[in-house]
């Protein structure tokens, strides 16, 4: 997370999808996901207010 919004690397519910995926990229106020797992294709949401971080990016890790 940054700044208390969902950022590259977090898993996020997007309520407009009503999907879990992966944020892949952050452009403006685009948000790229992907889904978690078993591939599929990339979706977009300009809403940060929709998605819902459930599992934060470990900044220590990197």
């Amino acid at each position: 997370m940054k700044n208390g919004k969902a950022w590259v690397g977090d898993t996020v519910f997007d309520e407009d999808a009503q999907r879990v995926g992966i944020v892949t990229d952050v452009s403006g106020n685009v948000y790229v996901l992907r889904p978690t797992a078993g591939g599929g294709t990339e979706w977009t949401n300009d809403d940060s207010d929709r998605l819902t971080v459930t599992a934060a990016l470990d900044q220590g890790s990197l």
